[in-house]
């Protein structure tokens, strides 16, 4: 459920309408993103993690690089689409969200076309899939380090990294090696990887715990709702801009690069949680649509992607002046979109446990389908 809270939060923020800046960021200065790439490190850390604990690490290697070559399929096709069929309806439309959109591209096509394939080209909308793709290569060697020498190192040099990209380490990266790559800095992806690496990081640690979470302390649980109160306040008095025309209170809430008061408000909504876990567990009603799409979570993610770049190729950016209604109808037909997306797939699982039969259906579940199972 939590998963598909998310995609909706993520489509809300990413459809070109008048209520994404309204609607964004609604918990206080953290994003559906945040929550997105922490919470998919948690159950990579737990499916592949106790996989490895059962078959080895040659069989939890094997099923990750199986995962991330699907996730660079999905990527190129993105790609392909947006480089096609989008570009054209772009400039056949004059609709300069999507030109502005593919800048470097339209600019330099053969050279974007091969930076993209290679990651190092990453346009809006379409930078976090290979941000995730990086991540998840580099989880194999992670979890064998974490498993066999403990986490402690791997969590320093994860929090050194952060704090260095708080002092911009990646431009400065970019710049020493400026000569190696004919795309532009911005061009690269919104996401800062050396912060993002730390939620990465973290989030995996935590799934892959084979000992349970310690009872969080009172005071910590207290500061922390103290803290999310003033932050959800702050918010929702002054816009998702922090402090208008203040340069330095934005560094420190800084999406790109995981500003420090904004990883305090992350903190502080985990902990939250992470505290009130069980209750919520008993006390929730279960939302099935959000389930279904937190299940088909991929292919949803990849669906809301689709149905953003279309509607900004036929009805422009967010500063197309249009009546509510009509931005009310196309969030609408971008919810029915993710949700029969993931109908579908739920059906074709079904289908897919019915034509193994019993036997088949009652044998051990394997990791890709446990990340993807209700009880997750």
């Amino acid at each position: 459920m939590l998963r598909g809270l998310l995609l909706v939060l993520m489509t809300l923020t990413h459809m070109p309408t008048g209520f994404s800046l309204p609607l964004g960021q609604p918990f206080g200065f953290v994003s559906a993103a945040e929550g997105f790439v922490f919470l998919s490190a948690v159950m990579v850390g737990r499916v592949y993690g106790s996989q490895a604990l059962r078959h080895g690490m040659p069989a939890m290697r094997a099923s990750v690089f199986g995962r991330v070559q699907r996730l660079y399929l999905c990527q190129a096709g993105l790609l392909l689409l947006a480089f096609s069929l989008i570009a054209w309806l772009g400039v056949h439309n004059h609709q300069g969200g999507v030109t502005g959109l593919l800048e470097f591209y339209m600019d330099r096509p053969w050279t974007a076309v091969l930076a993209a394939g290679m990651l190092v080209y990453n346009p809006p909308l379409l930078d976090i899939l290979p941000m995730y793709i990086v991540f998840m290569a580099l989880t194999p060697w992670l979890l064998s380090h974490g498993h066999r020498r403990g986490w402690g190192l791997l969590l320093c040099a994860s929090a050194l990294l952060w704090l260095a990209e708080q002092w911009s380490a990646g431009a400065w990266l970019y710049g020493t090696l400026a000569g190696w790559s004919p795309v532009p800095y911005k061009d690269l992806g919104a996401f800062h990887w050396l912060a993002w690496q730390g939620l990465w990081m973290a989030g995996l640690w935590l799934g892959a715990r084979r000992d349970p979470l310690p009872r969080l302390p009172g005071w910590l649980v207290a500061a922390a709702a103290l803290y999310a109160m003033v932050m959800l306040a702050w918010r929702h008095n002054v816009g998702q801009d922090p402090m208008p025309g203040v340069a330095a209170v934005a560094l420190l809430f800084d999406k790109w690069a995981l500003g420090p008061l904004r990883v305090l408000n992350f903190s502080s909504l985990l902990i939250l949680l992470l505290a009130a876990g069980p209750w919520l567990r008993r006390s929730l009603p279960r939302v099935t649509p959000l389930e279904l799409m937190g299940r088909h979570s991929l292919a949803v993610f990849c669906a809301h992607v689709v149905v953003a770049l279309f509607t900004l190729a036929f009805f422009g950016s967010t500063e197309v002046i249009r009546p509510w209604t009509t931005d009310a109808i196309l969030l609408l037909g971008a919810f029915a979109a993710l949700l029969t997306t993931a109908l579908v797939l739920e059906e074709r699982r079904q289908a897919s446990g019915t034509r193994r039969g019993p036997k088949a259906a009652g044998g051990p579940t394997p990791p890709a389908a446990t990340a993807h199972s209700p009880r997750h």
